[in-house]
Order: C-alpha cells, then structure tokens, then sequence
C-alpha cells in the first residue's frame, strides 16, 4: 500500500513540473491539414541563409527531417528541434488555380490555411492562375494599395508582392511591390502568378487582393495607378532591369484628378537593337487632337497634364545576334497647378547668334518627404526638370513648379572675329537681352565667349559705368559682378572679378576671354539698368592686360594683380595707367613690402613711370623691397612683368592710390618770396648806379684821348654760359646708362665671354590708346669696355639740360658700374 501511494505521489509531481516549465516555442507541435481537392501544397524548408553551426530539424512522426511537404488531402503534425525554428527554415504555400479545365474562383483571395495555423516561420503565399489567352486577368489590390520597387529595394514592414505573367511557356516578371502606393490593378492574360510574402513576426491574415475576370486585353499587360492627390509614382517596364520581352506592349493607366496636373520624366532607360518596327512610347492624352502621340524614349516627355491619360511601352522586333535590351524607369509626378502653368512667356532669340539659353534646378540636398516637381515646359505640354534654348528662333514657356527659385538660368553667347580686317575697330555690347529679364527665373550666369585671330587683334572693355575690383579690403556690394578670365584652351588665367561702381574706365586684353556676368540676389532685376559693357577689337599687342584708372577723390582705389590667388603667370606683363587730375596728388602704396616671387629663370621687375616727365624707377621685384608711399603730381604708370617663378613661390601685387587735393609747397613759398625781394633789391641797385653815372657823366670835361698799351684792343665777346669744364661740370651723368655698366657683369660666365640675354622676360604694351607702359631696360650682349669720350656725348644720350632731371645716385667714388640686381643666380628648388 505504500510502495502505491508512492507511485501516485511522483505521477503527480511530474505533472505540476511539466506544468511549471513552459516548453520551447519550436518543440510546440503543429498541426496542418490540407482537404482534398484544395489545389493547395504546403513546403517547409530550409531558409536561404546557410545553416548555423547548431542544427534544427524538422521532427514529424518520430524522425528528424530537413524539409517536409504537406500536398491535398494529408494531414502533418510536427515540431523543430531548436527554439528558433524561423532562423532556419521558411513555409510556402502553393495554391495552383486552373481556369483552363473549369471555372474560375474569382473573388477575395482567402490565406489558406490560416496564419494561425501555420508555425511561426517566414511566410510566402502563392497563386498560380493559368487561363486562356483570350481571357483577362485582373488583380484588384485594396487600399493601401501598392508602391513599386526597383531592385535591391525592400519594403519598410517587410510585406512585399511579386507579381509574374506569362508568354507562351516563359514567365515574365511584371514586378515587386510593397504597400502604401498608388498601384490599384493589374491586368493580365494567359494566367497570373501572384506571391505574398509575410515576415514570421506579421499577424496578417488577409491576402490583400481579388481576382476579376475580364476580356482579353491584347497586350502583356495594363497596370492602373490612382493618384488622390498630390505625390509621385516611380514605375518600371517588365523584366526590369532586364530586358522587355520582344515586340511586346506595356500600358500603364493613371487616374488624376481633375484639378491637379502630371508630369512624366524617364529616369532610365535603354533601347534594342531592333530589325523591324522601332521602339516608341505612347500616350494618350484628354484634349489632344493628335492621339495617341508618339515620342521616342530619348525625347522630352509630356508634361503639365490635366486628367487621366496613359502610357504605353512597345518593343520591337530584335535583332537575333545583338539583340540589345529595352528597359525604362520612370516617374510620375502629380500636383497642383501653379500661377505660373498657365502664363506663357515669349522667349525671342531669333535675331541672337551663336546664343544658348538653359533653365535648370538649382543644386539643393534631397529630401525624403515628397517635393512637388519644377518644371519647365515649351509649349505648355513638353515638359522637363531643364530646357535649353537656341538662337534664330522664338520660344513658348511656361512653368509648372510650387516655387521658381528652385530654378535659375545660365545664358552663353559667343562673339568671334575670324577676318581682323572686318572686326578692326567694331564694337558690340554685352547686355543681358529683356526677354531673358522677364522671365520669372532669376539669372545666375550669363557668359559671353570674345575670340580674336591670334596674333592680330586684341580686346578693349569699356563699362556704362566705371568698375570696382573685387578684394577683401573693398568688396563688392552689388547683386551682380564680371568676371574676366582668358579663354584661351588650356591657359587657366583670370583678371579678376569686377562691379559697377569703381574707378576702372577701361580694361585692355591680349586675346580670347570671356566675360560672365554672375548675379547673387534677385534685386538684380532693379539694378540691371547699370549692368552693360562694350567690347571692341583694337590692334594686337604683347602685354597680356592694361588696366586704365582714374581714382576717385573721396575713395581709396584697391588694385591687384590678375590670377591673385594663384599667381601671375610666367613671362607676363600687366600695367595700370593711372590718371591723376591736374589739382590733386596720388599716394600710391603698396600693401606688402615684398610680392613673394622667386624666379627659376628670368627677371621680375616693377617700374614706376611718370607719363609728363618720363621719370621712371625700376624695382627688381625678386631681390628688393617694394618702395614706400610715394606721391605723383602727373598722371603715371605701374607695371609689372614677371620671371618663371618656382612652384609656390608665385608673383601677387596688391596696392591702393588714393588722391588728395594740391597744396603749395611751403619751402617754395619761402623761395619764391626771397627770390622775389631779391630781384626787388637787385632793380634798386641798377637804377642807383645809373643814376650816380649820369651824374658824373655832366660833371666831367671833354675827353682826352691818351694811349695805354696794357690794354686789350679786340672786340669783347659773348661770356660762354657754362665756365666750368666736363671734368668739373655734372654733364657726364647721363639719363640713361649704357644696360652693360649696369648689368654687364651679371653676363659672364667663369671664363670671361658673355652669355646669351634671357629673352621674353618682359613683353611691352603695344597698345594704340594713349602712352606706351614702361620698357624695363633689355638685357643686351655689348661688352661693356666701350666708353664714351669726354669731349661730346654719344648719340642717343639726352642733353646736360635734361640729364639733371634724369640724375641716378651714386657713391662719393664716382663708379657708375652700379648694379641694380644682386650679382648671384637664384639658386634651384631643392638646394
């Protein structure tokens, strides 16, 4: 009796423990029956990741399996041997419908069986639908309805639908979707196979769609999209992105409504090598008197479009050895008309040359919330993200876009001489034509391309209103500035940017630049009135740029060379001529004491030049320190040319002029009022002694006349001016000295013979528009023992008279051997 009640009591514990602990999700048995007649196969199998480490197997009936396939009619009841049975296999439920032998079960499509039944693995439902060709199969998708997706997409909650058709014997991948779209049916024919896919975590338990039956729609076939209001739909030809089946039609069918307007713009596309017919796309569009319109997957697309329309894709017939692949991508964009859409602007290029006009979206960060489009439309119905217009015709725009400032213009022109003998002296304004003004866009560059013959002529620019210098110390404040760059290929060169509102009359250039007009607000419309420039051709000459100033009196005027940032190129020239007015004085100063430059070979020189006197100063650029403030009574001229500088060690010149009124001098005052008490004093005495003579003169008997031999009897002559001689006179410092005293020595070589100058170090302006620049003295190849005699000076010399006003310093030794550059040779990068 004992040995009994212990036998119940541990029956009972077992019990309470099996009780107590709760079993492994994947040990929970399941249970699937499948009735007969159902058309429904059940797989479970192993998912498509590799197998973990650790195993899990399938147990029905006692054994342990890999797969196991429940068909019509069987009944399975199973459990895994691991406790995440969804990590390793997934279940697929295939439904094969047959509407060729019988009836079609049309309707809502049930999930059969149930999710509940199913075990907690990864999902994918299955229709295989087979019929005629001549019947039509519609799938109808309930609202959320569907979003297509392209491949390496997903779907955010993981449920995605593939659908497939069927050509013959061949499937046809129509496309994957994901819910929350616009895609509400698909029709096809020759049968349909439709697959659901549900992660194992989704407790959905419907299947979403209904099948309908229809006529034969002729084609593979007819997806309809429904747009309720504003957004876009991102769609794909079948197969994509492989190709289109051959010499098939695809159409698609969209439902807008009536108060919102679509656009269409392909995003991709590929076309085949077709033998016969050519690939198309069509549309068939409400109001339009020339449907279906036809265009080619290259062309511009419509736009602007009121109403339900479609599109339709079709192939071709292929060639059988380079058969291509046909596939397109496109995207529809839905939204609400705009002012805009509706005003059509006259765009008159026809009497332009050479002329390019293209309106385009501004660079902005994308967004992931839906942007309405911005289009531009020629026509009112051809409609783009960018369109470009030509000269010698007129054009029809219109806009379609919720804001223009997404969208801006670039305009390019191009005036050319070929024949210098015709452009000789013509001139052409560069001015941004009205019809581009009215336009609602605002203008971002607006370029025009001046080419000249080389080596024949060269260019003037001459603005409505003189030009201010871009520079940090004074920047621009306008809405709008040029920029002057070179032109020519390969030569990467600007003079700099420039505004209305300076002290610049006049900029002169050696060949090919462009001129872009780039504005940065849009108050450029009410200031346009002061943009305007004039070009002329003008006779060729060497120096690459000639700026013309005249400073402003109230104003410091800021100059810099060209190419500031990047350094003057090798072996150029630039001047500015620099007008002073006859009542004011010029400080010209310099902003750095030195420019940088270091030469690899050559001389860089500055020169200083008054235009009345011809005064000049020369600064070796490379060795000396630019000079101090100085001022200039005369109008005068600063030019510099540069050596072949080493990398990094570039050539920048940056000074200001500033004018102030003339005031005389207090030292000439002082002088002016002795000298002129001593001339006073100098009169008195002469009228004195003349008066004391007349009175000794009335005095004095009648002469006698005596004899004295001491006396000189010939005729005084005429005193000579200058009593001193040419050794003790200052008439043998010259204006000019002979370029081999000065520079002589720096052209030998150890054994004593000279070297070859280096040449185009420095290339003077040529120019025809008032004085020429300085010349910086030439390096020549005279030995420098020729001397002049100290009886008459040399031919080429100035007078004594002028010498004084030319007068260089010397030492109290007397040597004019004094060299202006440092005798030692620039030593290579490197060393």
């Amino acid at each position: 009796m004992a040995g009994q009640n212990c036998g119940v009591t541990t029956a009972l514990l077992g019990v309470l423990l099996l009780g107590a602990v709760r079993l492994p999700r994947g040990a929970e048995a399941s249970e699937i029956a499948l009735p007969h007649g159902s058309g429904i196969t059940v797989f479970i199998k192993p998912g498509t990741p590799p197998l973990p480490v650790k195993p899990c197997y399938i147990i029905s009936s006692k054994r342990y399996k890999t797969s196991l396939t429940i068909k019509p009619g069987e009944k399975e009841v199973f459990s895994f041997s691991c406790h995440n049975p969804e990590n390793h296999f997934v279940v697929e439920i295939q439904k094969n419908i047959d509407c060729m032998s019988g009836p079609c079960p049309f309707g809502e499509v049930q999930l059969q069986p149930s999710t509940s039944a199913l075990p907690t693995l990864n999902r994918t439902f299955i229709w295989d639908v087979k019929a005629h060709k001549s019947i039509g199969l519609e799938l109808q998708f309930a609202i959320p309805r569907l979003r297509q997706i392209g491949p390496g997409e997903s779907c955010p909650d993981g449920v995605t639908h593939s659908i497939s058709g069927r050509i013959d014997a061949t499937a046809v991948k129509i496309g994957t979707f994901c819910s929350n779209g616009t895609v509400s049916r698909i029709k096809m024919q020759e049968g349909v196979k439709m697959a659901l896919h549900l992660p194992w975590f989704h407790n959905r338990n419907v299947s979403g769609f209904s099948i309908a039956n229809r006529s034969s729609i002729k084609r593979l076939c007819i997806i309809e999209s429904v747009f309720e209001g504003e957004g876009s739909a991102t769609l794909m030809s079948a197969n994509y992105p492989d190709g289109f089946p051959e010499d098939e039609l695809m159409t698609w069918q969209f439902v807008i409504p009536a108060h919102l307007r679509a656009s269409v713009s392909f995003l991709h596309f590929n076309v085949s090598n077709c033998e016969k017919k050519e690939e198309r796309v069509e549309y068939y569009i409400p109001g339009s008197t020339t449907n279906p319109e036809v265009f080619r997957l290259e062309d511009k697309q419509p736009g602007n479009m009121a109403g339900n329309f479609n599109l339709s894709l079709q192939g071709c017939d292929q060639d059988a050895q380079n058969p291509g692949i046909l596939r397109l991508q496109f995207q529809v964009l839905v939204q609400h008309p705009q002012n805009e859409s509706n005003k059509i602007y006259l765009v008159d290029l026809s009497n332009e040359q050479a002329m390019s006009l293209t309106i385009e979206p501004r660079p902005i960060k994308l967004s992931r919330k839906f942007v309405p489009g911005c289009f531009v439309c020629l026509e009112s119905r051809t409609c783009s993200t960018n369109l470009t217009l030509t000269s010698g015709s007129k054009h029809k725009i219109s806009f379609l876009c919720d804001n223009l400032t997404r969208l801006w213009m670039n305009a390019e022109k191009t005036i050319s001489c070929t024949d210098h003998r015709y452009c000789h002296r013509r001139s052409h304004s560069l001015q941004v034509p009205g019809d581009i003004l009215q336009l609602p866009v605002q203008l971002h560059d607006f370029s025009w391309k001046l080419l000249v013959p080389k080596d024949r002529l060269s260019l003037a620019l001459v603005p409505t209103q003189k030009l201010q210098q871009h520079t940090q110390e004074k920047a621009c404040n306008t809405s709008f500035s040029y920029l002057v760059a070179s032109a020519v290929p390969g030569q990467d060169f600007y003079f700099g940017f420039f505004c209305p509102g300076g002290s610049i009359e006049q900029i002169q250039v050696k060949q090919n630049i462009s001129v872009t007009l780039r504005t940065f607000a849009p108050s450029f419309r009410q200031e346009a009135t002061r943009q305007g420039l004039t070009v002329s051709f003008i006779p060729f000459f060497k120096e690459e740029g000639v700026f013309t100033v005249t400073p402003d009196t109230k104003n410091k005027v800021y100059l810099r060379s060209p190419n500031w940032d990047r350094g003057l190129p090798s072996l150029t020239s630039v001047s500015w001529n620099i007008s002073v007015p006859s009542n004011q004085v010029a400080c010209l100063t310099f902003l750095k004491e030195r420019t940088g430059v270091v030469c690899q070979t050559g001389r860089a020189f500055m020169i200083i030049q008054e235009q009345r006197s011809k005064v000049e100063e020369i600064f070796s650029l490379e060795d000396e320190v630019l000079p101090k403030p100085s001022f200039h009574h005369h109008s005068f001229w600063v030019n510099i040319s540069n050596c072949s500088p080493v990398s990094g060690k570039q050539l920048d010149l940056f000074f200001w002029v500033l004018l102030t009124p003339r005031t005389m001098d207090l030292t000439v005052i002082i002088i002016v009022v002795v000298g002129g008490g001593a001339l006073l004093l100098f009169a008195l005495g002469l009228i004195i002694c003349f008066v004391k003579k007349k009175k000794k003169k009335k005095n004095k008997g009648p002469p006698v006349g005596i004899y004295n031999g001491n006396i000189n009897t010939q005729m005084p002559m005429q005193p000579k001016k200058c009593q001193k001689g040419r050794k003790d006179s200052d008439s043998h410092v010259y204006a000019v000295i002979d370029d081999t005293m000065v520079y002589g020595h720096l052209l030998q070589d150890s054994n004593g013979s000279f070297l070859q100058p280096e040449v185009d170090t420095y290339r003077p302006f040529q120019g025809p528009t008032g004085d020429c620049p300085p010349s910086p003295p030439p390096i020549c190849s005279r030995a420098p023992t020729a001397k002049l005699t100290t009886d008459e000076p040399s031919p080429g010399f100035p007078a004594e008279s002028e010498t004084k006003l030319y007068t260089f310093s010397h030492p109290n030794n007397g040597s004019t051997d004094i060299p202006l550059l440092d005798t030692h040779e620039p030593e290579e990068p490197g060393e």
